[in-house]
């Protein structure tokens, strides 16, 4: 048998989770306060931003939140992942309103 044919398939989520690995590690390394500065930073714009570019700091939020609840999903337990969802809902919630037109 070749090298290749054992090659050792992993699932999407290993795959995904391999892949954020030295992101998370990096993530890791930023000091608290500077990571709490930038999340609030980043809501500060989607609220004072124009219209659009508001909504695309809060879809950016909401990326970054669903990213990292996607990688803690196993390890929470059910009032924890009510509460994150009900985060990523929110920003979700407010790129929509940020992004869509009023009439």
């Amino acid at each position: 048998m070749s090298a290749y044919a054992r090659v050792v398939t992993l699932s999407p989520r290993s795959r995904v989770e391999h892949a954020s690995a030295p992101w998370v590690e990096r993530l890791h390394a930023v000091p608290l306060p500077v990571r709490i500065a930038v999340v609030a930073a980043v809501v500060a714009a989607g609220i004072l931003a124009p219209r659009p570019w508001g909504g695309v700091a809060f879809l950016l939020l909401a990326a970054f939140l669903g990213w990292l609840l996607f990688l803690t999903w196993q390890r929470l337990t059910l009032p924890e992942r009510l509460m994150r969802i009900a985060v990523l809902a929110l920003a979700g919630a407010a790129a929509i309103v940020r992004l869509v037109p009023t009439a």
